[in-house]
């Protein structure tokens, strides 16, 4: 998903502290493409309520540097601001890094008490659009999870 502003890295960030940046601050204005893993299910059932997770951010300035935060290899591979220029190679090396990462998450199960109730107009409507939110991140904690899966 690729917003449709330009935004700045906050002061503390790492990017902010670079040569690169340093030399010419303009460089640390950016696009953002934001890359969520989503079930391939929850768009062909259209189950609008189903969970996408972001693995990864890639910000790309006007001399076309980029740079990647995300989860495990997306993040760690992608780091180098001054010298990772995006091209269809790059493009192509991302995706496929992006899509190893999600062939590890399985599917969870929603927490029981998340699911317990239920009421006589969730039964009635089609499963498609019932309050029941499906997920993938089996063996990974993001922020705000409050139970006891550990990050791998």
């Amino acid at each position: 998903m690729m917003h449709s502003n330009i935004f700045e890295f906050s002061r503390e960030h790492e990017v902010m502290k670079t040569p690169y940046i340093r030399e010419n601050k303009s460089r640390s204005y950016c696009g953002v493409i934001n890359i969520y893993n989503f079930l391939a299910d929850s768009f062909k059932y259209n189950r609008i309520n189903d969970l996408g997770y972001l693995i990864g951010r890639i910000f790309i300035n006007k001399e076309l540097h980029y740079f990647i935060e995300g989860k495990r290899e997306i993040g760690y591979l992608y780091q180098n601001f001054a010298t990772s220029i995006i091209d269809e190679q790059s493009l192509r090396t991302i995706i496929e890094s992006a899509i190893g990462y999600t062939l590890n998450f399985d599917l969870l199960t929603p927490p029981f008490d998340a699911v317990k109730e239920v009421t006589i107009f969730d039964i009635q409507t089609t499963s498609d659009y019932m309050k029941l939110r499906t997920g993938k991140r089996l063996g990974f904690k993001f922020q705000g999870d409050h139970d006891d899966i550990s990050d791998e």
